[in-house]
């Protein structure tokens, strides 16, 4: 953790005997900046006011155990991510077990060992960085093809609702949970070759002549070098969905006419779980299609368009999927 991190983390520290809590201020007050508390009540109303980095928490305090007091943290939304840390003289193995169930983080024992707070600090304050870089980059990544959409879709909501589908619909198939979650953080990237693509092809209200269509079906090499030469597993995921998703069962589609298991598994989802969504949303040319309709047409795409084995999955879990597009409706 860089000097410039650990100084900008805010600890709070609730402990009612005031001997604990500076004995915590003392081993802690040259890294970080600190709040104290002395009961559960008042750390509550601090958290309130100003989120801290992380909680260091005694367990036996009146009025509220630390335990009582970490279970209401974890059950409010806007605090259950806070990182608790016990500090307690409590030491059997039932009270440390009572502890983690709460939804704490770490257990240490009192008499403390200086260092070893330090040591447990850090390293938790160092999860919770790595956990927001992490989020940080998928929601840019989201974003970023969200922002491919929004020329052709006011809001863009149609790649949120089909990136579900996508690790749905993988989940169904068997596929592992890692696998399904990285898809649903590449699928929303699958068109993000539409930013390379002049707006008078995009935003044509007609039906496009043989010269623009050649030019739309550029749009997934386009995404393709977008995404190309990345060290990241999830990047990878991204570019084979944007260059293969329009590559069809029968090898009729573009732009390399690849045919069955030559397309990726990961792209002959995605081309289910964009269809899917397209039919059911509403668009300047047409209105959204019931389910039974769209899914009419999926099955009669068959060993054409589509890989049997995906639809088969699709309609297996059909109701969970018509829940995901009720969740992320457009406004």
């Amino acid at each position: 953790m860089t000097d410039y991190m650990t100084q900008q983390a805010k600890i709070l520290i609730v402990d009612d005997e005031p001997l604990n809590l500076k004995v915590l201020k003392q081993v802690l007050q040259d890294d970080y900046r600190l709040s104290f508390a002395k009961n559960g009540v008042d750390a509550l109303e601090l958290v309130k006011k100003e989120r801290p980095g992380l909680i260091l928490l005694d367990v036996m305090m009146p009025g509220m155990t630390g335990f009582e007091v970490c279970r209401q943290l974890k059950s409010d939304p806007d605090t259950h991510t806070i990182p608790v840390i016990f500090v307690t003289a409590l030491a059997d193995e039932a009270d440390e077990s009572e502890g983690f169930n709460a939804g704490g983080v770490d257990y240490i024992n009192k008499p403390i060992s200086p260092a070893l707070v330090r040591a447990r600090v850090k390293t938790h304050l160092s999860l919770v960085h790595i956990d927001e870089l992490k989020n940080t980059h998928l929601e840019l990544i989201q974003r970023l093809g969200r922002a491919a959409e929004f020329k052709d879709n006011e809001t863009g909501m149609h790649v949120i609702r089909m990136s579900h589908v996508s690790g749905r619909i993988a989940l169904e198939m068997g596929m592992d949970a890692g696998f399904a979650e990285q898809l649903v953080h590449a699928a929303p990237m699958h068109d993000i070759g539409k930013i390379g693509i002049p707006d008078h092809v995009l935003l044509k209200p007609g039906k496009l002549d043989e010269e623009e269509l050649a030019i739309m079906r550029t749009h997934p090499q386009l995404g393709a070098e977008i995404l190309d030469k990345s060290n990241s597993q999830l990047i990878r995921l991204a570019h084979t969905v944007a260059l293969y998703h329009h590559e069809k069962w029968d090898g009729s589609g573009y732009p390399f006419g690849l045919k069955g298991e030559e397309i990726p598994i990961e792209a002959r989802i995605v081309a289910v779980a964009d269809v899917f969504d397209a039919l059911l949303s509403k668009r300047p040319y047409k209105e959204a299609w019931p389910v039974e309709k769209a899914v009419e047409e999926i099955k009669s795409q068959i060993n054409r368009h589509f890989d049997p084995q995906v639809v088969a999955a699709m309609l297996s879990c059909l109701p969970a999927l018509i829940a995901i597009n009720a969740k992320w409706r457009e406004e």
